[in-house]
């Protein structure tokens, strides 16, 4: 009996039949697993069908033809993203570390006036157009990278190094960015530039104490300048206060004597006009007025006769009124 079940159980057509089912139950997993995708919030699905465009799917569960007829990619849209030049991030965190083994040729750069610099910065970009980033350009991110690179070395290589090093920092990459940007929409690759960074600038290794020397004779330069400014806004106004005083002083001054003079004049004419009117009478009143000034002034005075012997000494003229 036993070897009868045993028979059976091995039947052909029931093990062709068990395996259908297996095989049916793996094709519906495989159907399930490569049908069904989980797009994320910051992120959008581009839908290829048999390597062709097919549709965009927002974030959420989306579905797609199984079996590898339709594939999904999941561009991060809302994300910002960054590319590293002249150096990479080995650990990010509160207190990051990076390396610059093996990237050094990314961020030394010849300037216009012929001398190197080491020029380390950041990319920071989103994904603009995921169709474009996807189907315009092959690897859009090599391709970004490359366009970085080619863009700081013309920007660097048409200043100075005392303009890289020094002032100019933020005007190159703010011309970087925007010659990224212009070459990003020339290629349709679906990308927009958010911030080129300067993250950090030297002189290369060997040249750095001549750079060092050079900068703190500029820094002492520019305090010597300063000085002599300060000095010249504090002495040249208050010369120029004295020089206006005195100016006004002596425009005051010839003013007085003008109008001195002018009096005297029209003194003069009232005087002589009186004078031809009553000469003797003028002559008398100018007489008694000079005698009246006159008098007051001479101190002590003693009155004679003509022979000299007749002297009044009771009479002194020193006193207003005389005596009584």
């Amino acid at each position: 009996m036993a070897n009868k079940n045993y028979e059976v159980n091995l039947n052909p057509d029931w093990i062709k039949k068990y395996i259908k089912k297996i095989l049916l139950g793996l094709i519906i997993v495989i159907a399930a697993f490569t049908s069904t995708f989980t797009v994320g919030p910051e992120e959008e699905g581009v839908v290829v069908q048999l390597g062709k465009y097919n549709r965009t799917v927002p974030p959420g569960l989306n579905f797609i033809l199984p079996f590898g007829i339709e594939k999904m990619h999941k561009i991060p849209v809302q994300r910002q993203l960054k590319q590293e030049f002249g150096f990479r991030t080995t650990k990010a965190g509160q207190r990051s570390s990076y390396t610059k083994e093996g990237y050094r040729d990314e961020s030394m750069m010849l300037t216009g006036d012929l001398n190197l610099t080491d020029v380390e910065w950041v990319v920071q970009y989103r994904i603009d157009d995921s169709y474009k980033y996807l189907f315009k350009v092959r690897n859009a991110d090599k391709t970004l990278r490359d366009m970085s690179e080619a863009a700081m070395r013309k920007i660097v290589g048409d200043r100075t190094v005392n303009e890289v090093l020094t002032v100019g920092r933020q005007e190159i990459a703010t011309s970087v960015k925007q010659l990224l940007q212009e070459l990003c929409d020339e290629y349709e690759n679906g990308i927009r530039i958010d911030q080129v960074v300067l993250q950090d600038v030297n002189p290369p290794d060997p040249v750095k104490p001549s750079f060092n020397a050079v900068n703190e004779a500029q820094q002492e330069r520019e305090t010597l300048i300063n000085q002599a400014e300060a000095d010249y806004n504090r002495i040249i106004p208050r010369a120029k206060g004295e020089a206006q005083e005195t100016i006004e002083l002596a425009e005051a001054f010839a003013l007085n004597r003008v109008n001195r003079a002018k009096g005297e004049a029209n003194r003069f004419h009232a005087v002589f006009k009186s004078y031809i009117k009553a000469p003797e009478v003028t002559k008398q009143r100018i007489y008694l007025e000079t005698m009246e000034k006159v008098l007051p002034k001479l101190g002590n005075k003693v009155i004679v006769g003509e022979q000299g012997n007749n002297v009044l000494p009771l009479l002194n003229l020193d006193k207003k009124g005389g005596q009584k």
